[in-house]
């Protein structure tokens, strides 16, 4: 069997957990792992990716399958990739087909070509130049009109040639009289580009040349570096300089960053820096843009990937280096479906190609900077902002004396009117879009719920509707109550309720607001963070979109409406989130020479996270967090999987959760087994949903327990029941 019909394994985009086993029955020899093949699955056929080419199979060969249909001559995928992704399958406990297929864009999970498509183009030939266009113009005038086109230029596309009105049948008759010629070249993306090397950038501080010298004077290897720079810093020119000495070396670098629709200004720095060795993968390309990316990366024509998450799985030609930027932020956690760490697998897979990552933010997580104090990465650190920027000044205003009215208390507003007055530009910062989030009858004590999720309506007041930012459900909003018909109050303030107050107290001010209601169009995005660059917007409300990186001088004032939202969260990592929220939010302030102001509204003052914040030392709050973590034994001191579930019927995913913690219990004591218990929002969507939480101080016994459980559920009646998901190092409990 193996000779004559060998065997090859195929991960298949389906809930399957291992590959399946296929006799190879297809013209030449069998396509090598990292090759896509069609294949039959049930009655349907899918394209799959050869992950092996075991010896035997399981299956007895009269029972399996034949595949007969290679998509390609060579690999797609590497096979430090393909290892990677076996190694994720494992360690998420997640199918393989559904991991290897997260890691292709779409138009190759579909079949298209891997290989960039040639561009063709057309020129005339001598034969044809010889032709007298007036007499052919008489039988047959739009060939005339073609060859008269190509005679002054020296060759076109396809693409041209329509554009220009010619059509296809014309072509090829011209083709077929000898009249024309086709030439086929390779796409010009996929070509690497003789640029000059980029240029040098500013000039460095003392400690940017002592972090970049850290990171370059070491031996070649995997190498793991921290950088803790606090906002301002200069973090990113460090990012520049290592990628342009990886160009320079002909190596390609991949930088990850959190949203790439929220850094036009990183994204804007890079082109300037580096041109057309930049290539950009995100959700928000095209199928067609994300094919060409990947070509571009695979080729070896992108010297420098910037992406999202996905592009952890880039198809590095040359790699040279990894980095992660806003290291922390949550977002590097896929939160559906295939649960990864785009952040955690970096440095995995930065380790198995034996070159440096670097993970750099000015709020590191609590993670990483425990992985610097085991000596795991080395600590380096920016500590002071570039340039005659200082640190801004931050304030609390206690709001148990201040009157607040549309989420803005009385000493904001002064703050406001005297950075205002000096010319200067204001953030203002509150986790909550919309106008308000409860719509209040204070007749009847009755509030507008969603009928789906366990959360209440937010009003829209600009489209006039309800919606649920959880299920997405909208109603039309009804100002009188459907109980009494007292009209209703909005309680509570959001982007949309603050952005109106202020316009009616500076009607000559321009405000601007950033959140995802206002920037849901192509270009808005670009366009707010224009406007507040160039001056115009004096005064832009925002969600937490403005935490996200961008550098604008003439912000003086940021204020931070409510700050208590994070406070007393039931998760465990509540408070750090908070803290990076609020540093990340006032890095905004101050960041020329113009000295900056950072406000804290909130009800509790001399809560000790503010205490902490005061004196912005961020590795102080650390240090302290850290401490707690260890005295409750939470992550990093401990492992966690969460077991999660959802049913129409409540007690539908409680049962087969019950059961399956029993059996968690069973294995021995060293799991600690938590639940079930109610997810943070119980209903959402329409269905209930629970979770079971497995705690242990070693992977490796809470992983072979996880294994165990996945063998003893997968054929109890209850899970098909509900919709289950194993989420390894849970981002959110």
């Amino acid at each position: 069997m193996t000779n004559e019909t060998p065997v090859i394994r195929v991960a298949v985009p389906l809930p399957i957990r291992e590959g399946l086993d296929y006799l190879w029955a297809g013209s030449g020899p069998a396509p090598a792992p990292g090759c896509r093949v069609q294949v039959p699955v049930g009655r349907k056929s899918h394209t799959g990716i050869v992950i092996e080419h075991p010896a035997t199979s399981s299956v007895a060969p009269d029972k399996l399958k034949r595949a007969t249909t290679a998509l390609d001559a060579e690999p797609i995928i590497t096979t430090d990739l393909l290892e990677t992704l076996a190694w994720c399958a494992s360690y998420y406990h997640h199918p393989i087909g559904e991991v290897v297929s997260a890691s292709l864009p779409a138009l190759l999970r579909r079949g298209r070509a891997a290989v960039p498509e040639p561009v063709v183009r057309w020129r005339i030939t001598a034969a044809g130049r010889e032709i007298d266009t007036r007499e052919l113009t008489r039988r047959a005038r739009r060939q005339a009109a073609l060859l008269e086109h190509l005679a002054n230029t020296a060759s076109a596309t396809d693409a041209d040639l329509r554009d220009a009105g010619f059509a296809r049948a014309q072509i090829a008759r011209l083709a077929e009289n000898g009249w024309l010629a086709r030439e086929e070249t390779t796409p010009p993306s996929c070509v690497k580009t003789s640029a000059p090397e980029p240029e040098s950038g500013p000039a460095l501080t003392a400690e940017q040349r002592d972090v970049v010298e850290a990171m370059t004077s070491v031996e070649p290897g995997y190498h793991a570096f921290l950088l803790h720079g606090v906002t301002g810093s200069g973090k990113t020119e460090v990012y520049m300089r290592l990628i342009a000495e990886q160009i320079r070396t002909g190596r390609q670098s991949l930088l990850l960053v959190p949203e790439i629709s929220l850094t036009p200004q990183l994204v804007g720095r890079l082109e300037r820096r580096f041109g057309a060795r930049l290539s950009v993968m995100h959700s928000g390309l095209t199928d067609r843009e994300r094919l060409d990316a990947w070509q571009r990366c695979r080729s070896g024509a992108a010297g420098l990937i910037v992406g999202t998450r996905s592009a952890v799985f880039a198809p590095l030609a040359n790699p040279g280096i990894v980095i992660v930027d806003e290291e922390h932020d949550t977002s590097y956690k896929q939160s559906e479906g295939f649960r990864y760490s785009a952040r955690d697998l970096a440095v995995f897979r930065a380790r198995r190609l034996r070159i440096p990552v670097v993970l750099g933010s000015a709020t590191p997580s609590l993670e990483s900077i425990h992985n610097a104090d085991q000596g795991r990465y080395a600590l380096l650190r920016l500590p002071e902002r570039i340039g005659k920027a200082g640190s801004p000044a931050v304030r609390i205003i206690d709001l148990n004396h201040h009157a607040v009215r549309n989420g803005i208390s009385t000493p904001m507003l002064s703050a406001i009117e005297q950075h205002l007055a000096a010319g200067h530009q204001v953030m203002l910062f509150l986790n909550r879009r919309g106008f308000a989030p409860v719509l209040f009858c204070p007749e009847c004590g009755v509030t507008e719920d969603c009928q789906r999720c366990d959360s209440r309506m937010t009003i829209h007041s600009a489209s006039g509707r309800l919606r649920c930012h959880h299920c997405g459900a909208e109603r039309a909003l009804e100002w009188a109550c459907a109980s009494c018909g007292t009209e209703r109050k909005a309680v509570g303030a959001g982007t949309q309720r603050v952005s109106a107050a202020l316009r009616e107290l500076y009607p000559s001010v321009e405000i601007g607001r950033l959140d995802r209601d206002a920037t849901n169009r192509r270009g808005s995005l670009e366009s707010v963070l224009a406007d507040l660059e160039s001056g115009k917007t004096q005064i832009l409300v925002g969600t937490q979109m403005l935490a996200k990186g961008h550098d604008f001088p003439n912000v003086t004032l940021v204020g931070v409406l409510n700050a208590d939202q994070g406070l007393f969260g039931t998760d465990f990592r509540s408070n750090e989130r908070l803290a990076q929220t609020i540093v990340q939010v006032a890095g905004r302030a101050g960041r020329a020479e113009r000295p900056g102001e950072v406000l804290i509204q909130s009800h509790f003052p001399s809560h000790p996270l503010f205490e902490t914040l005061l004196t912005q030392d961020y590795a102080q709050f650390a240090e302290l967090a850290l401490a707690e973590r260890r005295a409750t034994d939470w992550p990093p001191f401990s492992h966690l999987v969460l077991w999660r579930a959802n049913a129409v019927r409540r007690a539908v995913a409680f049962d087969y959760l019950g059961r399956l913690a029993r059996a968690a219990r069973a294995l021995g004591a060293e799991i600690d087994v938590h639940g079930p218990a109610p997810a943070g929002m119980e209903r959402r969507g329409g269905r209930y949903r629970a979770q079971v939480l497995l705690q242990c101080e070693r992977r490796g016994p809470l992983h072979a327990a996880v294994d165990e459980l996945l063998r003893t559920t997968r054929h109890w009646p209850q899970a098909r029941k509900v919709r289950w998901a194993v989420d390894v190092d849970p981002a959110e409990l």
